[in-house]
């Protein structure tokens, strides 16, 4: 009876530890918020939100960036007009590495 005691302690333990560890083994997690993939804008300046996880080091860009203390990225730049690619890149402490890209247009009105 002591022994399946201590075997049913042991395996919550170890259980335990591997649901904690979860975000370590899933490696990065990125997540671009706005603005919306194939998506048109007019305005000069373009702010890409999103959230990333895990991570060590991200990239927007191929640019370093940084987020806050809850994982969330701020980039604003002002793309020439037309189709603009937007690629946010991670690598966690293990060497792993993720990539999202968006892709929007960007529309300038001039009155004839």
């Amino acid at each position: 009876m002591r022994r399946i005691i201590l075997l049913a302690l042991a395996a919550a333990i170890i259980g335990y530890g591997l649901f904690e560890a979860r975000k370590l083994l899933d490696g990065p997690d990125i997540t671009i918020v706005s603005p919306a993939g194939g998506s048109a804008t007019s305005t000069g300046v373009v702010t890409i939100v999103g959230m990333a996880q895990n991570i060590s080091f991200l990239t927007i860009n191929d640019a370093p960036s940084y987020t806050d203390e809850a994982g969330i990225f701020v980039y604003r730049f002002s793309p020439p007009a037309g189709y603009t690619t937007v690629t946010v890149a991670a690598t966690d402490r293990f060497g792993r590495r993720a990539s999202k890209s968006i892709s929007f247009s960007v529309v300038t009105y001039c009155p004839a």
